[in-house]
C-alpha cells in the first residue's frame, strides 16, 4: 500500500493510540507516563513536523513543572483539567464530539458524523464498547481507528483502507475539526496539559495526510 515501511506504520499506531487513549479517559484512569519529563525526551522523532516539534517542546515543559508536585497532585490537575474540558458540569468546555465541532452553535450530540463514524467502525469490524457512553465521533475513538488501521497495515493484513480512502478519513473528519477543538480547549487551559497533546495531534495528522497525498 505504502512507501511508509511497516516499522513507521506500527510507530504512527502507537502515536495515535496513545493520544486517542487519552482523551477517552481522564489520567487518573490511564496512565501517567505523559507526566515524565523523559517520555517526551524518547517520544518519536520521526515526524518531519513543526508543529509536532512544538508541541513537544510544550509538553515536556508541562511535565517538568508537575515532576515537581507530589505524583498525586500532578495527576489529580490533569484529571480536573480533563473534566473541565470534555465533560462539565455544565456542559464541556471543549466537546470532543466531531457533531458539535462541525458548525457553530450545536449543542447536542448524535449527528451526521457520529452516523458517519458509526458506518465506518462497521465497516472496519469495530465496535464500540462504549463504557463511557461515547458518541462514535469522539476525536479519541476517531484517532484510535487510525491506530487500529495502521496496526494492521505494519501487520500487513489485506482488508484495509487504500491510501486514497485513508487520506480522506484522516482529512474529513479528524483534522478537519481538530482546530476547532484545539481552540476552544486553549481559550480555556492555554497552558494545560491537553493544548499540549491536541497540538500534538493536530501535527502528526498533518504530517499523516501529506505522506499519504504522496502515494
Amino acid at each position: 500500500m505504502s512507501v511508509m515501511d511497516s516499522g513507521l506504520w506500527q510507530v504512527l499506531g502507537e502515536v495515535y493510540g496513545f493520544i486517542g487513549n487519552s482523551l477517552l479517559k481522564p489520567m487518573s484512569q490511564t496512565p501517567t507516563v505523559g507526566l515524565d519529563p523523559e517520555f517526551w525526551d524518547g517520544f518519536p522523532r520521526l515526524f518531519d513536523n513543526e508543529r509536532v516539534d512544538a508541541a513537544l517542546t510544550k509538553l515536556k515543559a508541562y511535565a517538568e513543572t508537575a515532576a515537581d508536585m507530589d505524583e498525586a497532585k500532578a495527576v489529580e490537575r490533569v484529571a480536573v483539567e480533563y473534566t473541565r474540558l470534555f465533560i462539565g458540569p455544565p456542559s464541556p468546555a471543549a466537546p470532543p464530539w466531531e457533531t458539535m465541532s462541525r458548525a457553530d452553535g450545536v449543542s447536542v450530540g448524535f449527528g451526521e458524523a457520529t452516523f458517519q463514524m458509526k458506518a465506518i467502525l462497521r465497516e472496519a469490524g469495530l465496535e464500540l464498547s462504549n463504557e463511557n457512553n461515547q458518541y462514535e465521533d469522539h476525536m479519541g475513538i476517531e484517532l484510535l481507528y487510525l491506530s487500529e488501521m495502521c496496526r494492521r497495515i505494519a501487520a500487513g493484513e489485506p482488508s484495509v483502507p487504500d491510501a486514497g480512502e485513508l487520506g480522506a478519513f484522516v482529512e474529513e473528519h479528524p483534522l478537519s475539526w481538530i482546530e476547532t477543538l484545539r481552540g476552544r480547549v486553549e481559550s480555556e487551559r492555554a497552558d494545560g496539559y491537553y493544548a499540549g497533546l491536541l497540538e500534538l495531534a493536530q501535527g502528526v495528522l498533518e504530517w499523516h495526510e501529506g505522506q499519504l497525498a504522496e502515494q
